[in-house]
């Protein structure tokens, strides 16, 4: 999906004024500005298959550990999608914490919206990060619905629980698109900023040369 096939809502139109700004100032700086952004549709098929490894290991690390374990407590399927709701909006609020730790007007600086086309939340920072900001900010929260809830459900044999966390590392495997992109990309010079786009999937660099 690019800029020319989906309008922009007012909130979106705003944030691209302020990004137009960004990229006026970081020129302006001496930077250039490569985009990586990638579409939507695409990076919810593609995240299916790269968070595929990761699912199946943690699934056999439950049955390995509590195979021969009854289960303790369920939950009804309406209260597990009550639950999943609310960890999606979890999952978006936890990249707005973590990025605007990074921030000089921190939360300030975060931002929320909806692809209502693709039914795909989102979250964007306002501000250039270092790559490891970014990374970090990315991947938290994964690590923690996914994999740290999912670890505590193989922990405490919570089948339930562990579901939950399944389903979060697939919804993460956007963000792990995102950080392998940006790992796989070798700037031309030590002076590099990284973007998140406003209103699109993925991020812009602004890097300058050496020399």
């Amino acid at each position: 999906m690019n800029k020319k096939e989906r309008k922009l809502n007012s909130a979106e139109l705003k944030r691209k004024e302020h990004y137009d700004k960004v990229c006026e100032k970081m020129n302006g700086l001496g930077y250039n500005k490569r985009d990586f952004t990638v579409g939507v549709f695409l990076i919810n098929i593609l995240s299916i298959f790269l968070t595929i490894p990761f699912v199946l290991a943690m699934l056999v690390l439950y049955f390995i550990s509590n195979y021969d374990k009854t289960q303790s407590y369920s939950l009804s399927y309406g209260i597990m999608f009550i639950i999943l709701i609310f960890l999606i909006v979890l999952h978006e609020a936890i990249h707005g914490l973590t990025f605007g730790v990074f921030t000089k007007n921190h939360l300030k600086d975060i931002s929320f919206g909806v692809v209502w086309k693709a039914l795909t939340p989102y979250c964007t920072c306002a501000e250039p990060l270092k790559r490891w900001q970014y990374i970090l900010g990315a991947a938290m929260p994964t690590l923690i619905l996914g994999f740290v809830m999912g670890f505590t459900a193989i922990a405490f044999n919570q089948l339930w629980l562990f579901l939950l966390s399944e389903i979060m590392i697939f919804a993460g495997g956007g963000d792990f698109f995102i950080i392998i992109k940006m790992l796989l990309y070798r700037p031309r010079g030590k002076n590099v900023l990284y973007y998140d786009h406003p209103y699109e999937c993925g991020f812009v660099v602004f890097e300058k040369s050496d020399k």
